[in-house]
């Protein structure tokens, strides 16, 4: 081909892939925007006991009319204690009334998942740990269809485990192993979550009790995610993490903070957190904040 052909050819060349490209813009779907961030606001507080409200707290919709519940070392009952269960962590119920508490022991290679069901009889599903689980068994999250729990491990990690809800799913047996049935893969990672909740299907909202501030630039932040599918048993999902504010930190003292479990009412669309003060103060000022969106 001579010199002029060449020549000749690069306009339309350049023309055809102009159109190509036009045809690939016109016919692509278009671009997934991030998930929209709330914003929650203080409206309120009360005191957090040190003994039985310091550990997590759940708003229980069935029987109509049951108070909050809430967990600290006071209330691990005395069975479970002697057997080595000696820390609670942030409970959940499901819609329907069943009740779940995270235990974990010292030693050992379980966690335990106590079960109040409606009728107020308890049941105890043990999980015998994976492969690289972490022990400490710090919170647990039911879904909104009330088939599947979500737990977390502490310290940095980029991920949260997904069983099946004890006295719920008909796939669980107090006699029976609960297994991890899948995973839900964080897009950045997360530290010393103490707690999360199901504000929609595909939506958490999380407390952190991170100490360094280094991963989302401020300390002790509540977190949301952002579920790329409702969880369920069939695979893993993933999880957008999105840091919207610092938790109140607000005492006589001056020292350390330590924030705790959450939970999230449907019903009044009212996001309480227990944040427990440092120093002497964790006596006397300790405090059950209470948020809303906006």
């Amino acid at each position: 081909m001579s010199q002029r052909a060449r020549q000749r050819c690069r306009p339309a060349v350049a023309a055809l892939a102009a159109l190509a490209a036009a045809t690939v813009l016109a016919t692509a779907p278009p671009a997934t925007a991030a998930p929209a961030a709330d914003t929650w606001t203080v409206v309120g507080s009360d005191r957090a006991d040190p003994l039985t409200e310091s550990q997590g707290l759940a708003s229980v919709e069935v029987p109509a009319g049951s108070p909050n519940r809430y967990t600290g070392i006071g209330t691990v009952p005395l069975g479970l204690s002697t057997r080595g269960w000696n820390h609670v962590g942030d409970p959940d119920a499901s819609y329907d009334g069943h009740y779940v508490e995270p235990y974990q022991r010292d030693d050992g290679a379980a966690k335990m998942f106590r079960t109040q069901a409606p009728g107020g009889g308890w049941a105890e599903y043990v999980h015998a740990l994976s492969p690289g689980e972490a022990l400490n068994n710090s919170w647990v999250a039911i879904s909104p269809d009330g088939q599947w729990m979500l737990s977390g491990e502490w310290g940095t990690m980029d991920r949260l485990l997904v069983f099946p809800t004890p006295g719920v799913n008909a796939a669980t047996s107090p006699s029976a192993n609960l297994p991890q049935v899948a995973t839900v893969r964080l897009d950045r990672p997360v530290r010393d979550v103490q707690g999360c909740d199901f504000v929609t299907a595909t939506r958490l909202l999380c407390s952190s009790d991170d100490p360094a501030g280094t991963l989302f630039g401020l300390t002790k932040p509540l977190l949301q995610v952002d579920l790329s599918a409702a969880p369920t048993g069939a695979g893993d999902v993933t999880g957008r993490v999105t840091a919207l504010r610092q938790l109140p930190l607000r005492s006589a003292c001056s020292g350390t903070f330590e924030a705790e479990g959450v939970d999230y009412d449907r019903r009044s669309g009212t996001l309480r957190v227990i944040v427990v003060s440092p120093g002497f103060c964790v006596l006397t000022d300790s405090r059950t904040y209470r948020l809303t969106r906006g």
